[in-house]
């Protein structure tokens, strides 16, 4: 955890790896109201319905995921954002490798 007014990661893709058959994860960063979790998906790789507590941020570092929410179903690719309001059900599905960063807002 950190509390210092300016922190720099130059390369959060580097922090993380697709392993085969597999999705890993990897917290990068905490700081007060923040935490930001990699994720790394081989193709077909998925993670299925569930929530979070609070609003979270996505965005895919490498790769291409499939995010099911709300009804609805977006591809994200880099560049690409998605904003989930707390307790909203969703699921990843990988199409490729693909490497994701989730934000963690905690209003706490």
């Amino acid at each position: 955890m950190t509390d210092a007014p300016f922190s720099f990661l130059p390369d959060l893709a580097g922090l993380i790896e697709v392993q085969t058959e597999a999705t890993v994860s990897r917290t990068a960063f905490r700081a007060p109201g923040t935490r930001v979790v990699l994720f790394g998906f081989d193709t077909g790789q998925e993670l299925t319905e569930h929530t979070a507590a609070m609003p979270v941020l996505l965005q895919v570092l490498s790769g291409r995921l499939s995010i099911t929410a709300d009804d609805r179903t977006e591809e994200l690719v880099p560049g690409g954002f998605i904003h989930l309001g707390a307790r909203v059900p969703h699921a990843v599905y990988a199409h490729e490798p693909s490497k994701l960063m989730l934000t963690m807002l905690d209003p706490r």
